[in-house]
């Protein structure tokens, strides 16, 4: 299938290309840097930003499904590039009236997942990441309040171990739901899974390897 992936580059994004290469889609990746990828006849690559109209549009023309891993490196400064994406990714959809399944990635932490933390993430959070994390929030209230369908996956905190293809799913937050440490590629799996069978159309998904 086609599939489109957006912040492609790195970190998750770039892992879901490669599971996806795997799982003999057909991609198309749209990041502002150049994918460290050997070619590959079913990668297709749009060098441009997530937050530029036109880019945006040609990156989903002929998508069956979209998965977004935007990010923000290693950078913990206020952001407004998620929010600033999904409103622009909300114009788009409402013009073209795509009725294509959206994985968006966001994180354990944003919205109402912030008060499920343990109490050593949540200091870390206030201390380090609070304003990406507002601003993720803000993506997710702004997607689930559009007319698109939409999956929002909440991982735990992200490490650069192996695919295992074993992780839990939560859909629902409880005391002591403890969302630990999770594989990117781990994660990457899923969101190609989801894009290909999206079991999990209007629900939070929180992914832990624990």
């Amino acid at each position: 299938m086609n599939i489109t992936i957006i912040g492609a580059s790195a970190g998750v994004g770039l892992e879901a290309v490669k599971r996806a290469l795997k799982r003999n889609h057909k991609i198309t990746a749209l990041s502002r840097s150049d994918i460290s990828l050997p070619g590959n006849t079913n990668l297709l690559t749009i060098k441009g930003s997530a937050t530029n109209k036109n880019d945006l549009k040609k990156s989903i023309e002929q998508a069956e499904a979209v998965i977004v891993a935007l990010g923000t490196g290693k950078s913990m400064k206020p952001t407004t590039l998620y929010s600033d994406f999904a409103k622009l990714l909300t114009e788009v959809q409402g013009e073209a009236n795509w009725q294509i399944p959206f994985i968006i990635l966001t994180g354990f932490g944003a919205g109402e997942s912030a008060a499920y933390n343990s109490w050593l993430m949540k200091l870390f959070f206030k201390l380090l990441l609070k304003d990406v994390y507002a601003d993720k929030t803000k993506m997710e209230e702004i997607i689930t309040g559009s007319k698109m369908k939409w999956e929002i996956v909440r991982p735990g905190l992200l490490k650069d171990k192996p695919l295992t293809e074993e992780y839990r799913i939560e859909t629902k937050l409880y005391a002591g739901i403890n969302i630990g440490n999770i594989n990117r590629a781990d994660v990457a799996d899923f969101l190609v899974k989801q894009a290909e069978n999206p079991t999990y159309l209007y629900n939070y998904c929180s992914l832990s390897n624990k």
